[in-house]
């Protein structure tokens, strides 16, 4: 395809895209309005659903099909990263050699490993209660296992991040909040449907299919950090050219 040919299709969508933005700023409410239709919307579909958390609502059952979406563009970018970053022919893998760490340093990394990844959990677990929830778990998990490389060496990054199990759980995670989708649509026929039992509002149980979703994009993001962060130390520290 020539360049201008490119440009001429950029221009073209660029101007698609431009018009429907200003279409969609002229109905925004005015600012400072008592009308807020998401909100009274969102608010009622949370108590309706038994999900305290009025986000985690939004995010799985008034729009679970979006949430979704963006769980596979993140999926979709770390597989492309990764192809990227694979050896080549010519490149060869070279051990990286330890540093030194200072003791201090070394102390509050080992601290702070544990904690990250309790906090990573917890957040992913009580996304349905509290502020938080899958995605922002899964990066918590993600970072705190790379706690490890600042507070040690990357051998020990390379002990607790087995990749090849990540690869997988990845993969598995990313699938499984589509299985959950069909769920609801067998049960109830409507995708990503609640169709679990709702529990009772604040408790750790409730939200019927929201804390499984959770937990899957948890998983999913958490597990996509780690693989796509692999890939690019692997390249730094690992990777030579011949």
């Amino acid at each position: 395809m020539r360049r201008t040919t490119r440009a001429g299709l950029f221009w073209a969508a660029a101007l698609v895209f431009a018009a429907g933005y200003v279409v969609a700023c002229l109905e925004l409410p005015p600012l400072g309005s008592a009308f807020h239709p998401y909100a009274g919307l969102a608010v009622p579909a949370a108590l309706e659903q038994r999900t305290a958390n009025a986000v985690a609502s939004v995010t799985f059952d008034l729009r679970g099909f979006d949430t979704l979406g963006e769980e596979s563009v993140l999926f979709a970018a770390v597989l492309g990263a990764v192809l990227l970053l694979r050896r080549t022919r010519d490149e060869q893998e070279s051990r990286p050699r330890p540093g030194r760490l200072q003791p201090t340093v070394r102390l509050t990394g080992t601290v702070l490993l544990p904690v990250a990844l309790v906090t990573g959990v917890y957040v992913v677990a009580h996304g349905q209660l509290t502020p938080g929830g899958g995605f922002q778990g899964g990066v918590v998990l993600a970072t705190g296992l790379h706690v490890a490389y600042l507070a040690a060496d990357y051998r020990v990054l390379e002990q607790v991040r087995p990749r090849d199990v990540l690869d997988v759980t990845e993969a598995v995670a990313a699938g499984a909040f589509a299985v959950l989708g069909f769920a609801g649509l067998v049960e109830a026929a409507a995708y990503l449907e609640n169709v679990l039992p709702l529990g009772t509002l604040g408790q750790l149980t409730s939200g019927g299919l929201v804390p499984l979703l959770n937990v899957a994009v948890g998983l999913e993001v958490g597990s996509a950090l780690v693989v796509l962060l692999a890939g690019f130390i692997d390249q730094a520290l690992e990777i030579e050219s011949e």
